[in-house]
């Protein structure tokens, strides 16, 4: 039977997997007859003491709706009459969401389709009504007027849902792909101030065919009115500048391509973008999001970035801050080797692997001499490195009216408007040595990707960061070793990948990475580590000391392997304790931060705000030394909190939290807001490395968490309601090294087979390390 708007056949079936993807669940008008079926979801079916070996963990429930008969429920809803009796029974704050902020009545009748919705039941609770109005909204955008709607999809596991989101609509939404097609929209910047603002794409001299290939866009479309330039080999700082009165997008690489009418052209290569308003190829926000897209099986674009990456370093010198005119002289924290081995991995089996690698670890050698390893961001007398971009006078993408209460006094002292003197002064009219110092600073600030902290304001060109470091000890270990075992421990490198090209040959050694490695954790030890403090600091180069402030990117030092076993020790044991909160790492301490108010506001960067990449980079770093209970606790909390957003406002995923707040985490009172918040209806995008750091969480913590989290029990709960399960568990150990002692266990079968008796978790640890151990060893490996 048909409904009455026309559309494709209710779909009544039990055995129908109510999860497909939106594009498929609103649109397919076959996909009732194909969808994969699916159990019921933990949340749907979960009866309290049902945890195995948790006896005492109460998980906690979301009401359900009266039950008739054994089939799964479906709903039979007039789209635009119920979206509008939701918004206005629960929608009490008018922001087209459904919150715990809201104080409607929170239930809702809806017809079941089984009766043809003449039986009505109670939806109720914040979160199946906010569920609720996501659906709604998206049946909207499809079209759509009646539609046959599961329960299940209402009352989601919140895990199950948003890892799905994130899998299924949020990736997609968040792909970008420049070329002739959208060329107008994404060339368009919304940071061009200028009398006649217009799309316009600059191109490197060594890509000629772009060239052509945009000015044919230009010819055959005269109304979009895109403008095609050529980019200067000549960067500098006054250049970049000057680019200000004509600012444009930054050509990226291309693909050949055979268009429908059989003619050869070219197309983009696609990219993330870090959330919804973007249309740039951002630097360190992609290295995140990428490992959350290569755990979601989405390869081809993650090589795709990598390549957008080589292309810029082998054109522009270096992996932007994203790819418009006013970021040539910037940069960002530098991951390209790991981003590129860890899609090498992926992808080493398929034709052209090996070129992938070696294109993308050219490219990392080349930005490694130019950049990190050159004036000025070298410090010949300590070995390290620092932020310090080129640029000249205010920084170019950025109004100078933001920077009025630092430029008025200087205006108001030479007696001239504010406007004269700032053209004055980025022209090199004007003189004046401290606002130089200050903006030196400030790019600085913003080319470390920590825009904005008290750590390094006013100070940041100065510093040997402790994060800029270890990603250039984690590039030089990377480089080293790949060398010796992909390219035969000889890397040549070509002219277009050289600092200075000559005629001789560059050959790149592991021997040469390895020297660098070690020099740089040398110097790592001798200027940042602070053994009293047991974690390290930044160092500035200027005053010639090591500094006080305490920042989470300590742990960066462990996610390179610069930090040594006992010094990993002393940062758990030390160092941990001051940054954890009940949602994860805070950026850094309270005490380092100091007091705020009004004439002393809030950083972003700053305690108590947490960000993805500092969590993901801490987790992996104690994975890496083996501390695995302290990486799965962190990354069980950062994503708690993640979830507890997420079923109690409306799915709201931001670009930061507050990891000081339990309720509402995404509140956050500081400068430049907070991304991903303002939607209407359903969240479209998230927050890029958000979306990433939710499902590396995820593939972290073990399955018992996994399900603790969906019913929404906090961290301090789990652990006590699986501690007495510990004391089970070091039992058994005592008993199994016991038995290697006294050799009642001879080989890894026997302790596999007493493990598989007693339930214990553990003893795969066990079984995998007997053979490695003696028996003294055993007795003193302690719990694991």
């Amino acid at each position: 039977m048909s409904s009455s708007d026309g559309q494709h056949p209710r779909r009544l079936s039990a055995s129908a997997n109510p999860f497909t993807e939106p594009d498929v669940y609103y649109h397919d008008l076959s996909h009732a007859a194909h969808r994969d079926s699916r159990n019921r979801t933990f949340s749907a079916v979960v009866q309290p003491g049902s945890y195995p070996d948790i006896s005492e963990l109460q998980p906690s429930f979301r009401r359900h709706s009266q039950d008739a008969g054994d089939q799964p429920r479906q709903f039979l809803i007039p789209v635009e009459e119920t979206l509008r009796e939701l918004l206005s029974r629960e929608d009490t704050d008018h922001n087209s969401q459904i919150t715990i902020d809201d104080q409607g009545p929170k239930v809702l009748k809806l017809g079941t389709a089984r009766s043809e919705g003449f039986n009505r039941v109670d939806v109720r609770g914040t979160y199946k009504l906010s569920n609720l109005l996501q659906e709604l909204t998206l049946a909207m955008d499809a079209g759509r007027k009646q539609i046959v709607l599961d329960e299940a999809r209402l009352n989601e596991n919140p895990v199950d849902r948003l890892a799905r989101m994130i899998r299924d609509s949020i990736w997609p939404n968040l792909t970008r792909c420049i070329d002739g097609e959208n060329i107008a929209m994404v060339a368009k910047d919304p940071k061009d101030w200028t009398s006649d603002p217009r799309p316009r794409v600059y191109v490197p001299r060594g890509a000629p065919e772009q060239y052509e290939y945009y000015s044919e866009i230009a010819r055959k479309h005269p109304d979009i009115r895109l403008d095609v330039q050529w980019l200067s080999e000549n960067v500098t700082g006054e250049y970049i500048r000057d680019l200000n009165a004509a600012p444009g997008l930054l050509a990226i690489s291309m693909d050949e391509h055979i268009d429908k009418d059989g003619h050869k052209t070219l197309k983009g290569k696609p990219f993330i973008v870090p959330g919804g308003r973007f249309n740039e190829l951002y630097g360190w926000d992609s290295y995140m999001a990428s490992l959350g897209l290569l755990i979601n099986g989405r390869i081809s674009i993650c090589k795709s970035m990598v390549e957008n990456f080589s292309f810029c370093i082998k054109h522009y010198g270096k992996i932007l801050n994203a790819n418009r005119s006013y970021y040539l002289g910037r940069s960002q924290p530098p991951f390209l080797t790991d981003m590129t081995l860890r899609v090498y991995e992926r992808i080493k089996q398929e034709k052209g692997a090996h070129d992938f690698l070696k294109f993308g670890f050219l490219a990392a050698i080349k930005e490694y001499y130019s950049v990190w390893m050159a004036a000025p961001r070298f410090d010949e007398e300590t070995g390290l490195s620092r932020y310090r971009p080129l640029g000249v006078g205010v920084p170019p993408e950025t109004e100078a009216s933001h920077f009025k209460h630092i430029l008025e006094p200087y205006a108001q002292k030479r007696g001239i408007t504010f406007e004269k003197f700032v053209d004055g002064y980025n022209k090199g009219k004007i003189k004046e040595a401290e606002l130089d110092s200050y903006f030196l600073h400030d790019r600085a600030v913003r080319e470390s990707g920590h825009d904005t902290t008290y750590r390094l304001e006013k100070v940041a060109a100065d510093l040997a960061t402790v994060d800029l470091n270890s990603c250039l000890y984690k590039i030089e270990c990377d480089i080293a070793r790949t060398i010796r075992s992909e390219f035969k421990d000889r890397l040549v490198v070509p002219k277009e990948f050289q600092v200075k090209p000559t005629e001789d040959e560059q050959i790149e050694t592991a021997a040469m990475w390895d020297r660098r490695a070690k020099k740089r954790r040398l110097a790592m030890q001798q200027y940042m580590w602070n053994e009293e403090a047991g974690m390290y600091f930044d160092y500035n180069t200027y005053k010639r000391e090591i500094t006080t402030y305490e920042c989470v990117t300590t742990f960066w030092a462990m996610w390179a392997g610069v930090a040594t076993p006992r010094q990993a020790a002393a940062m758990v044991i030390k160092a941990l304790p001051m940054f954890e909160e009940v949602g994860g790492l805070a950026s850094g301490t309270e005490k380092s931060r100091g007091a705020v108010g009004l004439h002393r506001p809030n950083r972003q960067w700053d305690y108590p705000f947490g960000w993805a990449p500092q969590q993901i980079l801490a987790w992996q770093g104690f994975l890496r030394y083996g501390y695995t209970e302290e990486a799965q606790r962190l990354a069980y909390k950062w994503c708690f909190m993640v979830t507890k957003a997420f079923v109690d406002f409306n799915g709201v995923v931001v670009e930061k939290y507050d990891v000081t707040r339990p309720d509402d985490p995404h509140k956050v009172a500081a400068e430049y807001g907070n991304q991903g918040a303002d939607f209407k209806g359903v969240p479209r995008e998230g927050f890029g490395w958000v979306n990433a750091s939710y499902i590396v969480g995820l593939n972290i913590i073990d399955a018992h968490m996994c399900r603790a989290m969906g019913t929404m029990t906090r961290w301090e709960t789990y652990e006590k309601a699986t501690s007495s399960l510990d004391v089970y568990v070091q039992s058994d150990y005592e008993q199994v090294v016991q038995r290697v002692k006294t050799g009642l266990f001879h080989d890894d079968a026997q302790v596999d087979e007493y493990g598989a008796e007693h339930h214990s978790k553990h003893f795969e640890h066990l079984a995998h390390s007997h053979a490695a151990l003696t028996h003294h060893e055993a007795l003193e490996h302690g719990k694991i």
